[in-house]
């Protein structure tokens, strides 16, 4: 068939609904940009009427962007049965697409709108001919349709049969509470589409059971035109159906197509959660942390004999590349993809002894980088791989009223040269951490060095309310060849905690460029 499924996407409106959850301008344009221009989805939903001056300004902004990039027509904006209120907003920044939300309930429509059908019909019908009047497109959301058809379904063919005739180009069919399974979104989508073949329906699914996804890809199968989703599964109380899962879905299960560009998915995704500031989960499929990571050594040497435990879902199709931790699962699979990694061979005796020890460290809960390695090496092999950095004195002082000051003195030791140096510097940062960074930005300089970009910054803090528990500071990293890697530091202060992490990096960097120049 190769049909062609739409996908609208409602990050910047049902998304942002989630608690905690809210965009600035500048962040909401550059999230369109990456949905229309890269990611390339069907249509955006950005916005609902009347909310804020806030979300009139963002409004603007995307809507004169999409004017200068043939966009416009793909861009949504959640209006009300109100008659003119919702379509002048739109109208009058720029808008040219309102999605009206109509009750597709009796439970609704009398205790919401305590209204009768024939008067809400009637209020629809205006709306849509004012909108029309003034060139603005409707599409139609049928709230609560979920309910409407499991206790109210002759009111839902009631509200098609009298809107079937509008200027009307979708249908929309959510599952607002996310109380449907997927036989019963099969047995109502199939039964909608027999009843009003003619029309074009979407479908807008909510995951509080978990089964958006799922519920999504059943109403494909069902004959579905077009599907709603969200970036992350972001939105209301447990979100909405996941874009990148959805998307994927319908590449790999059907036999049908979409406008998507996978290779974008990971970027949006991580933007996403940048903006939003809800951090993805490590498991969540396609862009999560461990989604592409085998833990268990069986795994690691299957792919190393041939590729056992791969399947069609690549990480190479978004951005990514596979990886194979090390801790107290490991087998020597794990251990060898690692060294390769870094460029370092061992017998096979050495290999069995920094195992033993990679095992140990995984059997006290300690996860390990492959950037991690050469100490572990150094220290069970009792190898000269020493440190090229050492940190010797790190003063931080930070008040209120003042900036930061930090001084650092680092021990360098030039393994080329076969010299040591001890560099001293100071500056001011604003924290404690960037001050500190700004020190070593000068100290970097004085030898040479080029520092990696700073991707990431977490920092983990048990429960339990110790004020002296120790704290984990896991800092991700970008080098000049755009390669990312991993150092962590633990301390009962958290400043110094990434200040660790960060001394890790430095020698990480010294041990690449001492590799390149040997090689």
């Amino acid at each position: 068939m190769n049909k062609k499924i739409e996908i609208m996407d409602t990050t910047l409106r049902d998304g942002e609904q989630m608690k905690d959850v809210s965009y600035i301008p500048q962040e909401k344009l550059a999230i369109a940009k990456i949905l229309l221009g890269d990611v390339k989805v069907d249509r955006i939903e950005i916005a609902s009427a009347k909310v804020s001056k806030g979300e009139e300004h963002s409004v603007e902004e995307i809507i004169n962007w999409a004017k200068k990039n043939n966009h416009l027509e793909q861009v949504e904006i959640l209006g009300f049965v109100d008659k003119t209120e919702s379509v002048d907003w739109i109208y009058n920044l720029g808008g040219r697409v309102m999605n009206i939300l109509a009750k597709g309930s009796i439970n609704h429509l009398t205790n919401q709108l305590r209204k009768t059908k024939e008067e809400h019909i009637k209020d629809i019908k205006e709306t849509i001919a004012y909108a029309d009047k003034k060139g603005i497109v409707c599409n139609i959301y049928i709230e609560d349709w979920s309910n409407g058809m499991i206790f109210s379904r002759d009111y839902v063919y009631y509200l098609l049969d009298h809107l079937r005739g509008e200027p009307i180009k979708r249908f929309m069919l959510p599952d607002t509470l996310g109380i449907l399974y997927f036989k019963r979104v099969y047995e109502f989508i199939k039964d909608i589409l027999e009843k009003y073949p003619d029309l074009h329906f979407d479908f807008h699914a909510h995951n509080d059971y978990g089964l958006a996804t799922v519920n999504t890809l059943v109403a494909i199968e069902a004959g579905i035109k077009g599907v709603h989703c969200t970036v992350n599964g972001m939105g209301e109380r447990a979100g909405n159906a996941s874009l990148e899962e959805v998307v994927v879905g319908i590449h790999d299960f059907f036999d049908f197509k979409t406008g998507i560009n996978e290779k974008y998915l990971y970027h949006l995704s991580k933007t996403v959660e940048i903006f939003s500031g809800h951090r993805l989960a490590s498991n969540k499929p396609i862009s999560g942390l461990n989604v592409f990571t085998q833990t268990a050594g069986i795994h690691a040497d299957g792919d190393r004999k041939g590729n056992l435990y791969a399947s069609a879902l690549l990480p190479e199709r978004f951005g990514r590349k596979r990886q194979y931790s090390l801790g107290k699962l490991s087998g020597k699979s794990n251990l060898e993809y690692n060294l390769e990694k870094i460029g370092i061979q061992l017998t096979k005796e050495q290999k069995k002894r920094v195992l033993e020890r990679v095992i140990e460290l995984g059997d006290k809960k300690e996860a390990i980088t492959a950037e991690e390695l050469p100490y572990i090496i150094s220290d069970v092999l009792k190898t000269p791989h020493e440190k090229s950095f050492k940190l010797k004195l790190c003063n931080i002082v930070t008040c209120s009223g003042l900036k930061p000051t930090a001084v650092v003195q680092l021990l360098y030791r030039d393994g080329i040269a076969d010299k040591e140096l001890l560099l001293e510097e100071s500056a001011q940062g604003d924290g404690g951490y960037d001050a500190f960074m700004n020190a070593i930005r000068k100290i970097a300089k004085k030898i040479n060095y080029s520092l990696p970009t700073l991707l990431d910054y977490v920092v983990i803090i048990p429960p339990g309310g110790k004020t002296d528990a120790l704290v984990q500071c896991t800092i991700t990293w970008s080098n000049q060849y755009n390669k990312t890697f991993v150092t962590k530091g633990v301390n009962p202060d958290q400043v110094l905690a990434a200040v660790e992490a960060t001394e890790k990096m430095l020698n990480v960097i010294a041990f690449q460029k001492k590799e390149q120049l040997t090689q």
